[in-house]
């Protein structure tokens, strides 16, 4: 499939999403069209663009912006693997366990009606965890916690992805390794807590609705809610990496997506049941509903840091590391690491393609001259190095200006014409 194919799906001469809009109107929430809206014009020159001249041969490149929105499929894989690199670089250099706690499937409706329990169910997940840490070793380890809405068929399925570190720091400042999570005890405590929060959370009148469901999601599991904590083999950095880019990942890759007819989407699934993959297919109609359901509500994070790795507790706790480890001579603190994002042209170059600062016509370098961007619906020039490059924006400035007039004009002489119209058309060729 090409690159842009949910682009196509979405805002192709079908569009669909505009008619998505007119059907469902006001029950779309406000982010979800914010967030498409902002993916639509992600890497358009015509929303704006820097502008780059070969010193060499004066070739010019117009590199557009990117939306960096949270629904863009493009920007969140390069989000992805540039959070997962600061990650494995971040965190301390020791064992860590990729630990998942799901829900009953009964209850996955709920959290679709009630979003706001989506923030509660990473946090009781992550005050599972630390407490049997501090019980049973008397440490505080490290959470990294990811929240997931998805499961295989894109359907909703809210679940917490956590990265815990296989240890933790004691009161007085030491590490200490503990590499031993009972998850089948922690089924039952897991299904306890999940639906005790429910119940608190809710009103008295949605408990009434509900409470069928969670009397089902009970009765249904015996042994509690499915929670899973394999043993991570190979290298640390390798695990590190592989787990964050598993805990950032969008709800579909575009590689899984296999057919658009214009009417239908075909995309590839893992059958949980049996392994294999399988094929499903949807209406477009079905599938925006689909995807658009996991866009997160506005400012709400979807990866949190827990223990050791909390906001509160980070700095304190690399400290006392940092001291402990030079006595020890163990470790597992890279306390004079400078950690930085790398820029758009690093993660190219990192990624094994060639420099897109490289002509591809004299081998010269590409320099930055200059950007334009959008506002309140019109190009204007933001930065211009030289006479010259103003000069070129202007141009293509004005370039673009007159197209767009064209387009509007070309558009308004192919439109059917109103009734109106049509009558005052045919009585200038009338003859009585």
């Amino acid at each position: 499939m090409e690159k842009n194919i949910l682009k196509r799906i979405f805002f192709d001469e079908h569009q669909h999403w505009e008619a998505f809009k007119n059907k469902y109107g006001e029950r779309i929430r406000p982010i979800v069209i914010k967030e498409v809206e902002k993916f639509r014009d992600c890497g358009d020159p015509k929303k704006g663009f820097k502008l780059y001249v070969c010193e060499g041969c004066n070739d010019v490149r117009h590199v557009p912006f990117r939306c960096k929105g949270r629904f863009c499929t493009t920007c969140s894989v390069g989000e992805s693997e540039e959070w997962s690199r600061i990650l494995t670089e971040d965190v301390l250099q020791v064992n860590h366990r990729h630990v998942i706690f799901t829900i009953d499937e009964n209850l996955r409706d709920i959290f679709l009606w009630h979003r706001e329990l989506l923030k509660p169910l990473m946090d009781e997940a992550a005050r599972l965890i630390t407490g049997y840490f501090q019980k049973k070793a008397k440490v505080k380890p490290g959470i990294i916690a990811g929240l997931h809405t998805f499961g295989s068929k894109v359907n909703f399925n809210p679940h917490v992805h956590m990265l815990v570190t296989m240890g933790g720091i004691t009161d007085k400042g030491e590490w200490k390794t503990y590499d031993f999570i009972p998850f089948a005890m922690l089924r039952k405590q897991w299904q306890t807590v999940v639906l005790k929060f429910i119940r608190k959370h809710l009103p008295n009148r949605e408990k009434k609705r509900i409470q069928p469901r969670l009397q089902k999601a009970f009765s249904n599991n015996g042994e509690g809610f499915y929670v899973y904590a394999p043993k991570q083999r190979g290298k640390v950095k390798d695990q590190l990496r592989y787990i964050g880019r598993y805990i950032r990942r969008p709800a579909i890759g575009i590689n899984r997506i296999e057919e658009y007819d214009g009417q239908h989407v075909t995309f590839n699934y893992i059958d949980k049941v049996d392994g294999k993959e399988k094929p499903e297919t949807v209406t477009v109609e079905e599938f925006i509903i689909r995807l658009t359901r996991h866009i997160p509500d506005e400012q709400f994070k979807t990866i949190r840091h827990y223990g050791m790795y909390s906001r509160r507790s980070k700095s304190l706790s690399k400290k006392l590391l940092a001291t402990w480890q030079q006595g020890t001579r163990r470790w597992i603190l890279k306390v004079k690491k400078t950690i930085r994002r790398q820029t758009w042209r690093e993660r190219i170059i990192s990624s094994g393609q060639k420099d897109p600062l490289v002509c591809p016509h004299c081998d010269n370098y590409y320099e930055y001259k200059g950007e334009v961007c959008l506002e309140d619906g019109k190009l204007e020039i933001k930065i211009a190095l030289t006479k010259e490059a103003k000069n070129y924006l202007e141009r293509v400035i004005h370039y673009r200006a007159d197209q767009q007039t064209q387009k509007r004009e070309e558009e308004k002489r192919n439109r059917p014409l109103t009734p109106e119209e049509d009558i005052r058309q045919l009585s200038l060729f009338n003859v009585s």
